[in-house]
C-alpha cells in the first residue's frame, strides 16, 4: 500500500491487528459541542483511534462551546431523550464493557446515567466518571451545591473517577488549595478512596510552576507523573486526557501507564496547536501517535 504523508508503513497494519480491547465496546455519555473540538467530538474520534468501539449518547447539542471567545450559541438540552434510547438499547440486547462520562447538565442527567451503567453494563464493567464540573476553586456557571450532591452519587460509584483539585475538594468537602504539598494531595486521594471510590487520576498537580502531572491511586499502588507545565493553555484538554486516558485502559493498559501516554499526547496536541488556533486543541494531526500507542506500535523503530 502507498505509505501515507508522514505516517510510518507500521500504523497502516493497525485497523488488521486485533489487540487486547479491540473487542471492546464502550459508551460515552457527555454533550456535543459542534465546533469546539471538545466532549463527545474529542471523544468519539479518540476512542475510535484506540481501537475500541465507541458508542454515544449526547446529554446537549451546542452550536459552540461555552468558553471564551464565543458568544450567543445555541443550546438544546436532550434530557428527555436519554430514558428512550437506553431502553431501545436494553431491547435491542446492547450492552457495553465500559461507560464513561464527561460533562452532565444537570441532577436529571446524573440519575438517568446511573440507571443506565446500573442496567446496561457488563458483569464486571467498568465505570469511569469525569465529574467535569469545576475548576480554579470554582463551580461551572449553571451549578450549585445541590448538583455538587448530585455529582457524589456518581463519582462515588466510580471504579475510575478522574477530577482535578477543585472537584476532589468540592466531592470529598475538603479546603481547595491552591498551594498543597504531596500530603494534601494523598489525604484528597485517600478520601475519595473511603468514599467509594476504586481509582484516582487526579489532575492538575502541581507542585513547582514549572511543571504539573497526574497523580494516580488505587488500591496497592501510588504514583505521580510530572511533565513540563507548558506556557499556553487550550480550552478541551480535559476532555482529550480523559479520552486518550479511558481508550488506553480499554485496550488493556494499567491506568498508571494510560494516564502517563494520555498526558504525553495532550501535551503533543497543544505543542502542535497553532496561536491563532483559540478555540480548541488541535489534536488530529497527532491522533496517529495515540493509535500506535494503543496498539503497541513503536513509532520510533
Amino acid at each position: 500500500s502507498q505509505k501515507l504523508s508522514g505516517i510510518p508503513e507500521s500504523l497502516l497494519a493497525f485497523s488488521k491487528t486485533k489487540g487486547i480491547g479491540m473487542d471492546k465496546r464502550i459508551l460515552t455519555v457527555q454533550d456535543i459541542s459542534c465546533v469546539g473540538q471538545c466532549s463527545l467530538t474529542v471523544a468519539l474520534p479518540v476512542l475510535s483511534a484506540c481501537g475500541v468501539e465507541a458508542a454515544v449518547l449526547p446529554s446537549a447539542v451546542l452550536s459552540t462551546h461555552t468558553g471564551g471567545g464565543f458568544a450567543g450559541y445555541t443550546f438544546r438540552d436532550l434530557t428527555a431523550d436519554m430514558p428512550a434510547i437506553a431502553q431501545h438499547w436494553q431491547k435491542e440486547g446492547f450492552r457495553f464493557d465500559a461507560v464513561y462520562t464527561g460533562y452532565l447538565g444537570s441532577g436529571e442527567q446524573i440519575t438517568h446515567v446511573r440507571h443506565i451503567m446500573d442496567t446496561l453494563l457488563v458483569p464486571g464493567g467498568a465505570r469511569i466518571v469525569d465529574p467535569a464540573m469545576a475548576d480554579n476553586g470554582k463551580l461551572y456557571a449553571g451549578f450549585d451545591a445541590a448538583f455538587v450532591e448530585k455529582m457524589k452519587t456518581l463519582a462515588f460509584s466510580a471504579d475510575i473517577l478522574l477530577p482535578n483539585i477543585t472537584e476532589a475538594a468540592l466531592l470529598t468537602g475538603m479546603e481547595y488549595r491552591k498551594e498543597y504539598d504531596e500530603a494534601y494531595i494523598e489525604e484528597l486521594t485517600a478520601a475519595l478512596h473511603e468514599k467509594g471510590v476504586g481509582t484516582v487520576v487526579l489532575t492538575g498537580v502541581s507542585y513547582e510552576p514549572e511543571t504539573t502531572g497526574v497523580a494516580v491511586s488505587g488500591k496497592g499502588f501510588r504514583g505521580y507523573y510530572r511533565h513540563a507545565r507548558l506556557a499556553r493553555t487550550c480550552h478541551g484538554t480535559g476532555d482529550l486526557f480523559a479520552s486518550a486516558f479511558t481508550g488506553l485502559l480499554c485496550r488493556g493498559y494499567e491506568p498508571f501507564p494510560a494516564a502517563e501516554a494520555a498526558a504525553e499526547f495532550v501535551l503533543a496536541c497543544i505543542r502542535r496547536t497553532e496561536p491563532e488556533h483559540w478555540y480548541g486543541v488541535r489534536f488530529e494531526p497527532v491522533l496517529y501517535t495515540l493509535a500506535a500507542k494503543a496498539a503497541g506500535i513503536n513509532l520510533s523503530e
